[in-house]
């Protein structure tokens, strides 16, 4: 059965874009507290679905539309750029089809130009106003004005027309690279992909028994489950720990696990599962920022939603890619590395970040092949660790000194020559690919 807190944000979703409300109109229409129809307008207006306008209320209003995170704005662009608006403000937020570098003559950039994309170009009046005319934006590097009849021309076309200080190569380096990492981070997963919504949740009351908890069971064939109180908030977990030799008639309240592990929609499928994989959680409540329960993520789908990651091919390049790339495998218990220039700190040594990426790499091929299992890296320490200068060719050398169904030990040796210079050691989590 429906909440009367759910059922009220249902009603504020229904509302047409513009009309008002108020806590007291709420609370007669629907026969409830004020108290209650506060709560359900202030969580209205986190999710962006109400807005208080001064002298006028509380209105609806739309929510604000997820970012498409393969695609940058004009906006992003102008922000990754630093630059200034010169003019045709009101076209900032269409979506970076392509960018054109404006270094050749009018008669073949034309070609190249299309309704949608950006022209990076210098103080060529002439290139602009081209570039306005085939319905694209303009961004003048070298810090340089437009001239009048140019701006008035992007504001009647709605086309932003741009400024920065900074040289071509340089702004197309930085729009690469935003788009670099946008592609990046639409590859992470979070647990709103996978996660069961509260709809299709079962869940237990404060004022539930032991009797309810063990219908849910026969019924769900789970064995955990979130305890909610009146707000829906999530107070505990009851698993069959905290049920062994109780009467049926014992409060829920009275045998839950308190301050239970939960995570959020917005929460990392890797961080889900240091939770649930290596403490065996069965399942956890997603909440919100106010603590009320979303829905729940079980330890089944962290764990696909793990299998799916590791098998993917990577969209583009991370820092951790192009270290993987610079590993060759010399055999299966020995891996080369060459220090450059990019691995190095201040000092001009390898940086400790770039060999603990390095140790992650070799862990990932040592253990996959000989093993049926999937993995995460739960500690990585260097007890040893001397000065590796650049230039430096480095062995590692990964060995397994502590192995068990559910995790796996790994040093990994690190040498300049014969000299070990370097000696991490890891533990890592196991989880079977059967699920």
């Amino acid at each position: 059965m429906t909440t009367k807190h759910q059922q009220l944000l249902n009603y504020i979703e229904e509302m047409p874009v513009g009309a008002k409300l108020s806590v007291r109109k709420i609370a007669r229409q629907f026969d409830v507290s004020e108290g209650t129809a506060y709560r359900a307008i202030k969580e209205a207006e986190n999710q962006g679905l109400l807005k208080t306008v001064q002298r006028v209320g509380t209105v609806r209003t739309e929510p604000p539309q997820e970012p498409t995170i393969d695609t940058l704005t004009l906006k992003e662009v102008l922000n990754v750029a630093e630059g200034t608006i010169l003019g045709g403000e009101e076209g900032l937020d269409r979506p970076l089809k392509k960018f054109v570098i404006g270094a050749m003559e009018l008669a073949a950039m034309e070609r190249y130009i299309s309704e949608g994309s950006l022209v990076i170009v210098g103080n060529r009046e002439d290139a602009q106003r081209l570039a306005l005319e085939k319905g694209a934006a303009i961004l003048i590097t070298g810090g340089f004005e437009a001239s009048r009849a140019v701006t008035e021309f992007a504001n009647k076309k709605k086309l932003p027309l741009m400024s920065t200080t900074y040289d071509t190569f340089t702004v197309a380096t930085k729009i690469n690279r935003a788009i670099t990492d946008q592609l990046i981070q639409k590859e992470i997963v979070q647990v709103e992909s996978i996660y069961t919504s509260v709809d299709r949740t079962m869940y237990l009351k404060e004022l539930d028994t032991v009797a309810d908890y063990k219908k849910l069971n026969e019924r769900s064939k789970h064995s955990r489950f979130p305890v909610i109180d009146k707000n829906n908030r999530v107070i505990g977990v009851v698993s069959p720990k905290d049920i062994i030799h109780k009467e049926d008639n014992v409060g829920i309240f009275e045998v839950m696990s308190i301050h239970p592990q939960t995570v959020h929609l917005r929460t990392n499928v890797a961080a889900a599962s240091h939770k649930m994989i290596w403490e065996g959680y069965e399942l956890m409540p997603v909440i919100d920022d106010e603590g009320i329960l979303k829905g729940v993520v079980s330890r089944q789908d962290v764990m696909k939603a793990m299998q799916s990651i590791q098998q993917q091919s990577q969209v583009s390049n991370t820092i951790s890619d192009q270290i993987n790339q610079a590993i060759d495998r010399v055999n299966r218990h020995e891996y080369s590395l060459k220090v450059t220039p990019q691995m190095t700190n201040t000092l001009g040594t390898a940086s400790i970040g770039v060999l603990a990426e390095a140790v992650t790499c070799v862990i990932h091929e040592y253990i996959l092949p000989f093993k049926n299992n999937h993995y995460m890296i739960e500690d990585l320490r260097f007890e040893y660790l001397q000065i590796i200068q650049i230039g430096q060719e480095l062995t590692l050398v990964p060995e397994v000194y502590f192995e068990s169904r559910r995790s796996i030990r790994i040093n990994v040796d690190i040498y300049a020559g014969k000299e070990l210079v370097a000696r991490s050691i890891s533990g890592c989590q196991l989880f079977s690919q059967n699920i």
